[in-house]
């Protein structure tokens, strides 16, 4: 499911625009259960406009990476994450080790020590705020 709504994103964010049927499209003529692209896409129709929200949460654990210099699989693997974590109460460290195997897997050289380094940094930083309160 979190390959299928990682697809969905991508999609999203290189053409602007939420075309739902254009991403169920695409996610048919792939090898996932019909489970897995209809929760996927539905994951990433939840993701999607709250993405400022989620690129606000990275901006200061990536202060030289702003969201548009971002490679756009890495900020959508970041913003899949956090959704996890925040929205469906993934435990953290479950959500950053899936992400960053999304990374190795659809990212860069340098996309798995990116994300996890980013999501480390939200995460300690969210329960230092919870411990203090």
């Amino acid at each position: 499911m979190r390959r299928c709504a990682l697809q969905a994103l991508y999609q999203f964010d290189i053409l602007d625009d939420v075309d739902a049927e254009s991403v169920a499209r695409s996610l048919a003529e792939g090898p996932h259960s019909d489970q897995a692209r209809i929760g996927g896409q539905t994951l990433a129709l939840d993701i999607w406009p709250q993405r400022e929200v989620y690129d606000l949460l990275v901006k200061p654990c990536a202060p030289d990476w702003p969201t548009h210099r971002q490679p756009v699989i890495d900020r959508n693997i970041l913003r899949l994450a956090l959704h996890e974590i925040r929205s469906l109460e993934t435990p953290g460290g479950k959500a950053i080790n899936a992400a960053v195997e999304l990374a190795k897997e659809f990212g860069t050289e340098k996309s798995p020590a990116f994300v996890n380094a980013v999501l480390d940094r939200i995460w300690k930083a969210s329960e230092h705020a919870e411990t203090t309160e």
